[in-house]
């Protein structure tokens, strides 16, 4: 059982923390507007420590660290220059890298991997006309990674060329430029590539030619390279859902390209600033300026929301450019409004922190406009654990629809909530439990293809093989593009 914090100390770290940062002055919009909303986000969610920055044509222009690094410390205070794990805030330095190498003629984007990397394989024959465009853009079929093995990390360089080998038995999900499916194992196969094809290690390919040139002094990829003084302790749920100290930390070596970035907010400030001036930051260039046109553009005609790694968006009428990451403990944020020289960076040591509605008030006063009001609603899924814990799953069940009925409007009924809750009663190891939270989910939401999707993981986890199908053709008969549920229905037929 992991240790339980009380709400009542959880809320004295994050509300008795004067945000560390750039002081501002008292007429700061950043300071006037944005610090109350983040305040009442991080009480709210209970988060241990987060982290922001704002740059406005090409500076920094509020920068604040709130809350602790470790919960069970509380003078152990976050700052802008705490280390955070980005997770798949990763890709975009495994994009940049590769295109790199096109600028080099090292590499052609529409070639096969398999003249890169002779050894990577897949069960599927169609892996051999995959291209190294197609798996930048999530649209070469590859499958996704099903454990990271935190609790196993490896350390030594031939962890990632071991991985990209240990693929070999794995199929394809679709028709390589088919489908979108999002893909960390496609990118550790290209990070693997860009070792192989520029004779460095991954992470020093990345130290040498994108964090030293951009002047990100604190990051790494390396854990052991990161300044234990500063990097931030992961924080999950746990049993009585409150926040506490992962057990594991989402580090391995195999999962680099994907995953494993240890920055800070004034470092990622600096990439920021970096891509929005195409590849240019205090007279060092990582790109060239036309090559952020075809990383900028979509992938295809059906693939308007992503480029080359970076997600493309539109904020109140404004080309964005992004990318978001979330791991065991973490979640971090980039959005960044190019033609306006304006991005936000955000990060948090508790992978529950709602960073969208966050990154949205930023964009608004970076904007000129007042930050929208927040509809703040209490969880439903933080109220039925810990009923689940002291009065067991019926009555849980019973408190659900009592407030459903009498107050719809007092809490967050989304169909979020009860998926988060279903999964993290099946880490618990309470499977029974998962099950009847995710028949709500079901009952509540019939017409999505996700709530059937884990309710099926719910029921393959128990054994239930027949109800894991049923209600995996059921996710795939809503969403005929769940590459999941195509999987996971192959794996329980195979059985």
């Amino acid at each position: 059982m992991r240790k339980t914090i009380s709400l009542a100390i959880i809320v004295a770290f994050v509300s008795a923390a004067f945000p560390l940062g750039l002081r501002a002055q008292a007429e700061d919009p950043f300071t006037q507007q944005l610090q109350p909303v983040i305040e009442q986000v991080l009480k709210l969610e209970e988060a241990p420590g987060f982290a922001i920055a704002v740059v406005r044509d090409q500076k920094i222009v509020y920068a604040a660290g709130f809350g602790v690094r470790n919960i069970d410390n509380k003078n152990d205070r976050v700052t802008p220059q705490t280390l955070f794990h980005m997770a798949s805030i990763t890709k975009p330095f495994v994009a940049t890298s590769v295109m790199q190498l096109v600028e080099q003629g090292k590499v052609d984007l529409d070639s096969p991997v398999v003249k890169y990397l002779p050894y990577f394989r897949l069960k599927d024959e169609r892996y051999k006309t995959i291209t190294v465009r197609q798996m930048l853009g999530h649209i070469s079929g590859m499958p996704d990674v099903q454990d990271y093995e935190w609790d196993k990390p490896q350390y030594d360089d031939g962890a990632l060329e071991r991985y990209v080998r240990s693929v070999a038995d794995r199929s394809l999900i679709a028709e390589p430029g088919t489908k979108f499916a999002y893909s960390n194992m496609a990118f550790e196969v290209l990070g693997d590539l860009i070792a192989k094809v520029s004779g460095e290690t991954f992470e020093g390919y990345v130290q040498a030619h994108i964090l030293k040139p951009v002047g990100m002094n604190s990051s790494t990829l390396l854990v052991k390279e990161a300044n234990p003084k500063l990097l931030a302790s992961p924080h999950v749920l746990n049993a009585s859902y409150y926040p506490a100290v992962s057990k594991v930390f989402p580090y391995n070596r195999m999962h680099s390209p994907s995953s494993t970035l240890y920055s800070n907010v004034m470092d990622m400030a600096r990439w920021a600033m970096a891509n929005m001036n195409h590849g240019e930051l205090d007279g060092k260039r990582i790109l060239k300026a036309s090559t952020y046109d075809e990383m900028w553009k979509p992938a295809g005609e059906q693939f308007t929301r992503v480029g080359i790694s970076w997600f493309l968006g539109e904020y109140r009428g404004n080309r964005t450019i992004g990318h978001g990451g979330s791991d065991t403990g973490f979640v971090s944020s980039l959005r960044m409004i190019p033609d306006k020289r304006i991005a936000v960076v955000m990060m948090s040591n508790f992978n529950e922190t709602s960073l969208g509605k966050l990154t949205n008030a930023a964009l608004d006063v970076a904007l000129g406009l007042k930050p929208e009001p927040l509809v703040i609603k209490t969880p439903i899924a933080k109220t039925l654990s810990r009923m689940i814990a002291t009065t067991g799953i019926e009555p849980a069940v019973a408190q659900y629809r009592d407030l459903k009925k009498n107050q719809p409007q007092g809490y967050d009924f989304s169909e979020q909530q009860l998926n988060t809750l279903g999964y993290s009663l099946m880490q618990q190891g309470k499977i029974k439990e998962a099950i009847r939270v995710l028949q709500l989910n079901v009952e509540a939401y019939p017409q999505s293809g996700n709530v059937y999707d884990s309710l099926g993981e719910a029921y393959m986890k128990n054994g239930d093989k027949e109800l894991a199908i049923e209600n995996y053709e059921k996710s795939l008969k809503l969403d005929p593009g769940n590459a999941n549920a195509v999987e996971m229905l192959k794996k329980l037929r195979e059985q």
